[in-house]
């Protein structure tokens, strides 16, 4: 199954591609954000290109563990996502995902594609964990 994980940031978006049967995900894109609405055109290109399965979506989360900022745009994104192409919307804690990307990325690497790869790779490990368990 094919999958495209988001990194939601007021500015830009960064998606990630995986796949469950090599539980490995790419960095892809950032899509632009104008007026708090992320350019649906290239998303729907992306989609199409990659005809996904799933969606995951990292949900920004305080290290206090109360809401972020973004929490509720994320929420919003996430809700758009599955009514625009009727598909599954999987949320998950992103907390550390940029900190992470920011130790990946090197030259002209893409920091919000690779932030969202973090983000989908979490969601796949932990997802290959709980099928074993």
């Amino acid at each position: 199954m094919t999958l495209l994980g988001f990194d939601y940031g007021a500015r830009r978006i960064g998606v990630a591609v995986g796949q469950t049967v090599t539980h490995t995900a790419s960095p892809l894109a950032s899509i632009r954000v104008l007026d708090r609405e992320p350019d649906w055109t290239v998303l729907a290109r992306l989609v199409r290109e990659h005809d996904p399965s799933v969606f995951v979506v990292g949900l920004p989360v305080t290290a206090d563990g109360t809401n972020h900022p973004l929490r509720k745009p994320v929420l919003s994104f996430s809700k758009q996502l599955q009514v625009r192409y009727r598909l599954p919307v999987y949320l998950i804690d992103e907390r550390l995902s940029s900190h992470e990307a920011s130790s990946r990325v090197r030259g002209g690497d893409d920091l919000d594609a690779t932030a969202a790869q973090v983000i989908l790779e979490t969601w796949l490990n932990e997802n290959r964990a709980q099928r074993r368990g």
